[in-house]
């Protein structure tokens, strides 16, 4: 999200970040004092948005404790080169630490220029993902066995301490310069009603990660079930699907059925007859020959297409584009598709795929939707529902903007009978790590085509794509990301062109 560079802080991202789930980065190489005061600016906007700013003091302290300690490995790494010394080797290690904390104390610039000029940063993250806060301090260096030792033993001993008194009476050995920081972290998750479950230091091959988690308020979180569960039940204006959708979509599951019955069925329909051929027509499917007749439109699609199409065509009907917001959000969602479908041409080749990933990207906002549907009478019931239950008004806004959209588009679409791969696709869009196996090149895929759109628009920086799905897609750098949207960007305007 931020740079050295760059300080302005923008609230309406950090916003818009937390009602989707998305990640907060903010990447530093020497973590000066500007950084320092910018990561506290975006962390009290964090918390304001999750109604947890009495949480502020302590969560900024563990934060720039934790980062401040990222930075000190990084010096440490550079200052043990320039020593020729191994950090990893005992004898080297206690010999380069008898010196470190003076020689960087007193002239700490050249090493702080090694660390950039070696691309060493720290990378703080800060997401909400199913109501728990995750607050993640990365830095790329793996830490030593020897480091991870001390470290866990400084926080095993840390966790006796009931209070700071009782923590400066001990002697502590602060040889590493954290060993008196990370009792008083440990005592400030404390203050937050935090077990040590809730923090750890891990390391791979390339990062070391500190990590805290934060479980939201339980009131907070059983409103927000609560009032997505009342809008799903109460919204009058969302019915089951068309009966001569129920009638096609029977049809289809049918065993007994032959490709003639089905295209029988959706021919009795015109409307529906000439916007399925329409859809089968274009760049979507790429077939050789314009199709003018539902039956060869069924072979060439095949039955999982044509069930697809009902599922994105049904859900259109109904919920309508009548306003310049709903046809916001359904360009959005056509977008979606296009590049969903384009991901899996290029990187998965799975037919099954293909048409699962289109239908996933129209359905994935079906949730904003239908907040967009919301009528007059409704929304009076929804906020007699706040007052019943002595809710602050605030939990309907953040409903309203977008935070908990992938649930409640989820619960439509099992009201609506989606297939369960489908509902999937809709409820972790954002959140593509939850997911089980068996979903997980779908999810993943509406997932990156989404942060695509959102990357296309400004609203996310490269830092903020989960690496775990780039990894499924074999994406490493923000040069293919790039690429692969001017690509992508330029094909899905020739279609709406020639649409």
């Amino acid at each position: 999200m931020a740079t050295a560079q760059e300080l302005v802080v923008d609230e309406a991202k950090i916003k818009k970040a937390v009602q989707s789930g998305i990640p907060l980065t903010i990447t530093t190489f020497t973590l000066p004092h500007e950084i320092e005061l910018y990561i506290e600016q975006v962390l009290l906007i964090f918390l304001k948005q999750v109604d947890q700013e009495r949480l502020k003091d302590y969560v900024v302290y563990c934060v720039q404790e934790l980062a401040v300690n990222a930075k000190k490995a990084n010096t440490k790494r550079v200052y043990f080169t320039e020593r020729g010394l191994d950090l990893s080797n005992p004898e080297d290690y206690k010999l380069g630490m008898t010196t470190f904390k003076e020689d960087t104390l007193n002239n700490i610039a050249p090493y702080l220029q090694l660390q950039k000029d070696k691309g060493l940063y720290i990378k703080l993250i800060f997401q909400i993902k199913k109501n728990i806060i995750y607050i993640e301090v990365r830095n790329n260096i793996s830490i030593t066995k020897m480091e991870l030792v001390r470290i866990h033993d400084k926080l095993a001993r840390s966790r006796q301490y009931n209070n700071l008194e009782d923590a400066l009476s001990q002697v502590l050995d602060d040889s590493e310069g954290a060993g008196l920081g990370l009792v008083i972290l440990v005592l400030m998750l404390k203050k937050m009603g935090l077990d040590e479950d809730c923090f750890d230091i891990t390391g791979t091959d390339t990062e070391t990660i500190a990590r805290i988690i934060i479980p939201l308020d339980k009131t907070r979180l059983e409103n927000l079930t609560d009032l997505s569960q009342t809008i799903v039940e109460n919204v009058n204006s969302l019915p089951q699907f068309p009966e001569n959708i129920m009638l096609v979509q029977k049809l289809i599951g049918d065993p007994k059925s032959e490709i003639t019955d089905i295209a029988r069925q959706i021919s009795m329909d015109p409307a529906l007859t000439a916007d399925l051929l329409k859809i089968v027509n274009s760049a979507q499917y790429m077939l050789a020959k314009k199709v003018d007749n539902i039956s060869e439109a069924v072979k060439m699609v095949g039955i999982r297409g044509i069930k697809n199409l009902l599922y994105s065509y049904g859900s259109q009907k109904i919920l309508g584009d009548d306003t310049n917001e709903k046809r916001t959000l359904w360009e959005h969602s056509y977008k979606t598709a296009f590049y969903a479908y384009n991901l899996v041409k290029n990187f998965k080749k799975d037919h099954n795929l293909l048409d699962d990933a289109y239908v996933g990207g129209i359905l994935h906002d079906m949730g904003k939707i239908i907040f967009a549907n919301v009528h007059p009478e409704l929304l009076s019931k929804i906020k007699s529902f706040c007052a019943d239950k002595d809710m602050p008004s605030s939990t309907f806004e953040d409903l309203a903007a977008g935070m908990n959209h992938a649930e409640i588009g989820a619960k439509v679409a099992e009201k609506w009978n989606f297939p369960e791969h489908l509902v999937h696709a809709i409820q972790y869009h954002h959140d593509p790590l939850s997911a089980s196996p068996e979903d997980r090149d779908l999810i993943d895929t509406v997932y990156l085509a989404n942060m695509l759109c959102e990357y296309e628009n400004g609203n996310v920086t490269f830092d903020q794509f989960e690496p775990q799905v780039l990894d499924n897609f074999g994406i490493t750098s923000k040069k293919q990301v790039d690429s692969l949207l001017e690509r992508f960007s330029a094909g899905f305007k020739r279609e709406r062109q020639s649409g």
